[in-house]
């Protein structure tokens, strides 16, 4: 079978990691379950920023959010090392700027997930994703983001959404833990 991936908050845990990233940079503490209750993908405004001042923050600290140590969800590396010995195709499709695209790639083989170079597809907007979805005529999709995810939802490849906050009025088969995976695609 074919299985293609965001990364983003649906293998690794990034928007959290860059949180943090912003508590040490504006010296501010907001609680994390201020983090875990919003309900779009942008994260600034616990630290009080306007949408504009957020958007400048984040591309500013994109080097750190993109290769210190953001983790993986838990199981999200064994769930894909698992699915790749058993003679899985692992595509990977992340609308990463071209700039960090080979980067990201490298950094996602240190950390040990399974990349093919040839399966790895970056440098394009969240709505150009769904071209290369349809292209690689996948069996199943999984990401975070309903937007993507929407627009797929009349094609043959079935949909998996990595549970997040902002994720939560998408009625689809739902990744919480990765653990869980192997289970939702033997339904």
């Amino acid at each position: 079978m074919k299985f293609g991936f965001d990364i983003d908050d649906t293998l690794i845990n990034l928007r959290e990691h860059a949180f943090q990233i912003y508590k040490k940079k504006l010296n501010q503490d907001p609680p994390l379950d201020v983090f875990h209750a919003l309900n779009r993908v942008e994260i600034h405004e616990p630290f009080g920023l306007t949408d504009t001042e957020g958007k400048d923050m984040w591309e500013s600290s994109l080097e750190e959010i993109y290769y210190t140590n953001c983790p993986a969800f838990p199981g999200a590396i064994e769930t894909l090392m698992e699915l790749n010995r058993n003679g899985h195709e692992i595509y990977y499709i992340t609308a990463r700027p071209k700039e960090h695209g080979e980067r990201t790639k490298k950094w996602m083989k240190v950390q040990g997930f399974p990349v093919r170079d040839d399966h790895f597809f970056y440098g394009m907007q969240d709505n150009e994703k769904i071209h290369i979805i349809r292209k690689l005529k996948l069996d199943y999709y999984v990401d975070d983001k309903p937007a993507v995810l929407n627009t797929l939802t009349d094609d043959s490849v079935k949909l998996i959404i990595k549970d997040q906050s902002y994720n939560q009025d998408l009625e689809m088969d739902r990744v919480v833990e990765w653990a869980e995976f192997k289970e939702l695609i033997s339904k």
